[in-house]
């Protein structure tokens, strides 16, 4: 018997793992100090009533055997389905349904995916990045290549002649820049994929916090994408079920390799690997995409963009360099004084009690950058910046 070797060239620690490790010891050297977390972009606002009230009817449907669900379809209920195509056909996308597959995440498919394409394709990677998309393709054994994203560029990478790559990874608003790539951005990779037959993997999963109505909220409001993108969104974040676990992932039909439709590849992955997502959750998430759901998540991210601004606003006074925080839960920051991400970090716990995220966590461009996030109660918020102007 063999282990997968790949899993040793992993960083011993998950980022957030580590960061979780050094606040714990803080706490336990001083608990009299009240912490600020704005690290780990988890949810803090409830789920919304529409979706407790349709969750709690499908609880008492499961009681009855009338109404009782067992097993369903992998790819999710048609009525989930359908209300994911309604929602982006008011983004002026049309899908069908057979294009949209159910999930408990977008993390979870980010990493499934790569199970319907050859081990062989290179990874195109923009650097600093979300750790799942690096750590799952080195699990697998893939060749990764980077593509920078810096101070010069917004952090929103471009490709060039000289770029290569058969996968590439997209996510806008981005983890953890909070940059946002614009319809004409987006265009310049969607031309690079198609000239290549490469497959942009795009990560949506913060398209709701996108007020500005110039940007683009999927990757398929660009002519042409159904040909070379798959898309990626969760709840998680757009409706607060980081704890409940709903997602969805968009394959079109027009998308083919090797003369074999990827919708094909991953369905028949899915149905083998995957039993689907509770009945009572995707209740519960079709219940997000109502008119009452829509309004009342708009108000809770409406909450998170103000904390935003709240931070981007103190930043603007003390004249640190930033990126996010417009249409984007997270803030990218320029450690001031040339310090690391690391040196930052203790900083601001040992001294002002605050938590955030060392850039350099997210890849080697991260070094010298810090993300917070705008996940928080708005008074802790407020106390927070506060601290820091002094």
């Amino acid at each position: 018997m063999r282990i997968n070797g790949n899993y040793l060239d992993l960083k011993e620690s998950y980022l957030f793992s580590l960061i979780a490790k050094k606040v714990d010891e803080y706490k336990q050297n001083n608990p009299e100090k009240e912490i600020i977390r704005l690290g780990i972009g988890d949810v803090t606002l409830p789920l919304v009533s529409a979706v407790t009230k349709a969750m709690k009817k499908a609880v008492i449907e499961m009681e009855n055997a009338e109404t009782f669900m067992g097993y369903g379809e992998e790819q999710g209920y048609g009525f989930l389905r359908r209300a994911v195509c309604d929602y982006y056909e008011k983004k002026g996308v049309l899908l069908d349904e057979t294009e949209v597959f159910i999930s408990d995440g977008a993390k979870s498919d980010l990493g499934n995916i790569l199970d319907i394409f050859g081990i062989n394709n290179t990874v195109l990677i923009p650097d600093p990045v979300y750790p799942v998309y690096v750590d799952t393709n080195i699990m697998a054994g893939r060749e990764i290549t980077f593509i920078n994203g810096n101070e010069d560029n917004s952090f929103l990478p471009l490709p060039d002649e000289t770029t290569a790559g058969d996968i590439v990874y997209i996510c806008s608003p981005n983890n953890p820049t909070g940059a946002v790539y614009t319809k004409e951005q987006l265009k310049i990779w969607v031309d690079w994929a198609l000239e290549r037959d490469a497959v942009i993997l795009f990560d949506s999963a913060y398209e709701a916090f996108i007020r500005d109505e110039n940007l683009p909220t999927s990757i398929y409001q660009i002519p042409g994408t159904k040909k070379c993108a798959i898309e990626f969104c969760s709840l998680s974040k757009t409706a607060g079920f980081t704890g409940t676990r709903c997602g969805y992932t968009v394959v079109p039909n027009e998308l083919v390799r090797e003369d074999i439709p990827l919708n094909r590849l991953w369905l028949r992955r899915q149905t083998t690997k995957f039993n689907g997502v509770p009945y009572i959750v995707q209740r519960g998430a079709k219940a997000v995409f109502t008119e009452q759901g829509l309004s009342q998540i708009r108000e809770n991210i409406d909450y998170y963009l103000n904390n935003a601004r709240i931070i981007t606003e103190t930043l603007l006074e003390l004249g640190i360099w930033f990126t996010g925080g417009n249409n984007s839960p997270y803030i990218w920051l320029k450690c001031p004084d040339k310090m690391t991400s690391w040196e930052f970090f203790d900083l601001i716990l040992d001294k002002y009690n605050i938590v955030g995220t060392p850039g350099v966590g997210f890849g080697k461009q991260g070094e010298g950058f810090f993300r917070l996030t705008a996940f928080a109660n708005t008074d802790n918020v407020k106390i927070a910046m506060d601290r820091l102007k002094e």
